[in-house]
């Protein structure tokens, strides 16, 4: 019986110790998919899922990931990326998207009005917020766009720096996903930010515009593999009613 996302929530904890079982590659490139599922900024996608299973690699991403023993003890991992240098390519398939989804003759002012905004957004907007000359265009975006804030409410993360959050948090989302979707059939992970990126990023022959948002490692949990009852600080403490 599968569990509820509540059950999966609670089922989850980052796991630090696996038991010597394999795990199904196919249940677990199904809960990828789901990762492909998660919400992103502007539908732009700009993350990359390395479903690692050859266990040379493995050995060799597990020193690069200090030989932890979330690490050693995997079954799989899974190296979630961030391809901000993707936006272009990723901006055009949107547009692809849109005009096979308003290709017909008969449509509405409506639908037309849509599809004009939408396809502006992708060829003016994004462009806008995500071209960059080192860095220096960015800091006078952000200036202008600063300047401009005086007076109405408008973006104002414009600089490199401020698109490289954006795409982690995006993928972020998407770990999380995948994570739940293994809990929901008993598979238990641990998201580690403990590893050499640079090596990681060798092992996995990475473009330079790739980043390493997280690696996530998958196993069935040992028991000595949860460190310890789950703290969290009171939840008064966090949630403020506005």
């Amino acid at each position: 019986m599968k569990k509820t996302v509540t059950e999966a929530i609670e089922y989850r904890r980052s796991t630090r110790v696996y038991q010597d079982t394999e795990i199904d590659t196919k249940k677990v490139k199904q809960c990828l998919y789901n990762a492909s599922l998660a919400p992103t900024s502007s539908n732009l996608q700009l993350w990359e899922f390395y479903h690692v299973t050859d266990k040379d690699i493995l050995n060799k991403l597990s020193k690069a990931c200090f030989n932890q023993n979330a690490a050693k003890t995997a079954k799989q991992l899974v190296v979630i990326v961030t391809r901000k240098d993707l936006w272009r390519q990723r901006a055009k398939a949107n547009i692809s998207f849109l005009n096979s989804v308003y290709n017909k003759p008969d449509l509405t002012e409506r639908e037309h009005k849509r599809k004009k905004m939408a396809t502006d957004y992708y060829n003016k907007i994004i462009p806008t917020i995500y071209i960059d000359f080192f860095g220096l265009l960015g800091y006078l975006k952000y200036w202008a766009f600063q300047i401009i804030g005086l007076f109405k409410p408008i973006y104002r993360q414009a600089r490199t720096s401020d698109m490289r959050i954006v795409a982690h948090k995006s993928a972020g989302l998407a770990a999380e996903n995948f994570m739940l979707s293994m809990s929901e059939i008993n598979y238990d992970t641990c998201p580690m930010e403990g590893s050499d990126t640079l090596r990681v990023k060798k092992i996995l022959g990475l473009p330079k515009g790739a980043e390493i948002n997280m690696i996530i490692s998958c196993g069935i949990r040992k028991p000595e593999g949860i460190y310890g009852t789950r703290f969290r600080v009171p939840f008064e403490d966090v949630y403020f009613k506005v």
